[in-house]
């Protein structure tokens, strides 16, 4: 099955009963839970959060997939099919699931795009990888703690429309989660203030941290993926060797999900280091395991980008990434 599903023990206690000549076990046993449908690991994260133990998420982008150009497979029509909600990122970045979804969701299953309702046309950013001229903004909010605490409020109040009766509950989850991203922000704007002045620029492989950058004071100069999504031009190549020159930097970051051999020829040239450990939607561990959450995410982005630029990522230490979320009474 596509992507990662994490319905609790009732459907393992259907199984159990079922092996033991029990009564047919109807899907009551895990009514009480919605199943939320969604896209990438980012966002599955911040809706398990908020959701806790009354929901079920699947998440259908795999990690390490390239978001942008994944076409989800037939077998995903089924699991939109039976979702109760269903919550992207929006902002054009998950076209072909959007599609599915509205073709195959039920009609009173709603599909949220969180981007779309977190930030207004002219708070849009356009970059390198995504120009203005081709009508797509970048996507990468949840890399802003301050914007994925929109993320979290739209998803309290999403969770609360389908499921009334959890209202409480999703708002307590909400609030432990908003105030571990706020105090990332903090811990993340005293980190980043130990950089180098000159050193306070992003050149990244590819854009993934233009709402991050200017809440901490850091600009992003440039990025080396190219709008489709390909390796850049031997011309774009050499405004970037020259780029990285003229801006003094130390390093250049990379991705895990996107290599390219391009960033070790602009980094050798330009007399830098290539750091290609950075992740947007891929998150630390396996599904289930305590570090795999977005906070956990940004916490070794950010101590990565500050140790190369020259900063102390000390305060990061003993930083508590794991989820928020308490069981439901």
């Amino acid at each position: 099955m596509m992507g990662f599903d994490v319905r609790r023990p009732a459907v393992v206690l259907c199984a159990v009963l079922l092996l033991f000549g029990a009564a047919a076990c109807s899907d009551d046993a895990e009514s009480d839970e919605l199943l939320v449908v969604t896209t990438v690991a980012p966002l599955r994260n911040i809706i398990e959060e908020v959701g806790g133990d009354r929901i079920s998420v699947i998440a259908l982008v795999p990690e390490g997939t390239n978001s942008h150009t994944f076409d989800p497979s037939p077998s995903a029509v089924g699991e939109i099919e039976s979702a109760d909600l269903i919550i992207i990122n929006g902002l054009n970045l998950e076209l072909p699931t959007l599609e599915l979804a509205e073709a195959n969701a039920s009609e009173d299953t709603p599909i949220v795009l969180l981007g779309d309702l977190a930030v207004s046309p002219d708070e849009y950013v356009f970059d390198f990888s995504f120009p203005e001229e081709g009508g797509n903004p970048n996507p990468h909010l949840w890399t802003a703690p301050d914007q994925a605490v929109k993320y979290a409020e739209i998803v309290r109040a999403e969770l609360s429309k389908v499921d009334p009766d959890g209202e409480e509950y999703y708002k307590a989850n909400a609030e432990r989660f908003i105030e571990r991203l706020w105090e990332l922000d903090e811990v993340i704007a005293t980190v980043t203030q130990t950089i180098p002045e000159a050193h306070r620029k992003l050149i990244t492989y590819h854009d993934s941290f233009p709402y991050f950058a200017p809440r901490y004071g850091l600009e992003v100069i440039g990025a080396v993926q190219p709008s489709d999504f390909s390796e850049p031009s031997p011309r774009e190549v050499a405004d970037l060797i020259a780029q990285v020159q003229a801006a003094g930097v130390p390093a250049i970051f990379g991705s895990e999900v996107f290599p390219s051999e391009v960033l070790d020829t602009i980094a050798e040239e330009a007399g830098a280091v290539q750091v290609s450990t950075l992740s947007d939607d891929d998150l630390p561990g396996e599904p289930g395991d305590a570090e795999n959450t977005l906070v956990a995410m940004m916490v070794e982005n950010v101590r990565t980008m500050v140790t190369a630029l020259g900063g102390d990522a000390s305060a990061l230490d003993g930083f508590d990434v794991g989820s928020t979320w308490r069981p439901s009474e």
